[in-house]
């Protein structure tokens, strides 16, 4: 049912008056999850710090998660960040596992977003975490992906993990995009 709905989700985003930006012709990666995932270890802080760029995300600098995580509801998740006109936006939503898929592959369900996947490929809990999120069909694919840190600094070891990861996986790891974390950012999500 879960694909079903989310196939519903990019067929009417195809089939609208012009094909979005983020929507492009192919099929998505065939991601391994992450073997035993620990859901209460996944829990806490978490920086972007390289997306496949999102236009429906309003930040686009200094981007980071707290994931609070209870066994009923999955992650409570609040995301914050810099938009491009330096405002400050702070978003709530989940990321929860379902009974369809084993627990490194979740849902992610944001009040501006339609749900979609959130695949953990791979993660360490305590340095970084490589996302996959993708939903195609009829040969079109909506593909975004993630590269965590447990630290907005000193990230260039979860790059260059998550990096190897997507590549072994058949995700193109040069249509990522550094997100920026400089001295101004202020982290209060």
């Amino acid at each position: 049912m879960l694909k079903a709905l989310l196939t519903a989700a990019l067929v009417a985003l195809v089939a609208a008056d012009s094909i979005p930006d983020f929507v492009a012709p192919g099929t998505c990666a065939k991601v391994a999850n992450q073997d035993n995932f620990d859901l209460h270890r996944y829990a806490g802080r978490w920086y972007q710090v390289q997306i496949i760029d999102i236009p429906y995300q309003p930040y686009t600098r200094c981007i980071h998660s707290d994931y609070d995580y209870d066994s009923v509801n999955g992650f409570r998740v609040t995301t914050a960040g810099f938009s491009p006109n330096n405002e400050y936006i702070r978003l709530q939503g989940k990321i929860y596992p379902t009974k369809d898929f084993p627990p490194a592959h979740m849902l992610v369900d944001f009040p501006s977003a339609f749900a979609a996947p959130y695949e953990v490929i791979e993660t360490d809990y305590d340095s970084y975490s490589c996302v996959y999120s993708c939903i195609g069909t009829d040969n079109y694919k909506s593909e975004f992906g993630f590269v965590f840190s447990r630290t907005p600094q000193n990230s260039a070891s979860a790059i260059s993990r998550c990096a190897s990861v997507f590549r072994r996986n058949g995700v193109d790891f040069s249509s990522f995009s550094a997100v920026p974390h400089t001295s101004d950012c202020v982290y209060r999500a």
